[in-house]
């Protein structure tokens, strides 16, 4: 069996769910700075971080003694996903998500005219179309093109996350998405779609 200081968090995490306790006290111990600084960064209250902080954990823990965590990303990214959620709901609990009324003379078309409204739902229609163009046009690109843009821009992974999941070093990677970029551009000329968000 191999020593737990030397697994991945990953790892780690399974061997949790497998039984193994003391996995768990190293997961603690790597990931409670990175994950307080995180909760105090949000919150600015060190009583209340510490609050966020364990019900995190407890949350964590109980999701992985009910298999819920699946090694498809970083542990300490999961992790975060939770405190995320428990400060949300923390402030929704608390009210702090309220609806303001608008008052009579708070019309916001007098801003600039009606023109603001028509030219921020026209900018979202033609970002949504880019967006789904270049969706498209990724179905034409090589396989190792293809993942590397779907890693980066849909599931925000950094170069050295993609390097290491693909096992390809991080310049392969840097390289993939160059002529990825390229190849999209070259597509999207040829076919006359326009990829640019003003």
């Amino acid at each position: 069996m191999r020593i737990l200081e030397e697994m991945t968090d990953e790892e780690l995490a399974l061997a949790y769910v497998e039984g193994n306790n003391k996995a768990f006290d190293l997961l603690l111990s790597r990931n409670e700075v990175k994950l307080f600084s995180y909760i105090m960064f949000v919150v600015h209250d060190e009583q209340l971080a510490n609050d966020i902080f364990q019900e995190t954990f407890v949350k964590a823990i109980v999701k992985l003694q009910n298999r819920l965590y699946s090694t498809s990303g970083k542990f300490s990214s999961w992790l975060m996903r939770i405190a995320h959620n428990v400060i949300i709901d923390g402030y929704r609990e608390q009210g702090h998500f309220r609806m303001i009324d608008q008052g009579e003379n708070n019309d916001l078309s007098c801003l600039r005219g009606d023109s603001i409204l028509d030219s921020f739902a026209e900018r979202e229609m033609i970002r949504n179309q880019v967006l789904d163009d270049v969706q498209k046009l990724m179905m034409y690109l090589p396989a190792n093109q293809r993942e590397v843009v779907y890693m980066r821009y849909y599931q925000q992974m950094s170069f050295k996350e993609i390097a290491e999941t693909t096992n390809v070093s991080i310049n392969t990677s840097l390289g993939r998405m160059r002529y990825a970029l390229l190849n999209l551009r070259r597509m999207a000329k040829e076919h006359h779609i326009c990829l640019q968000l003003d």
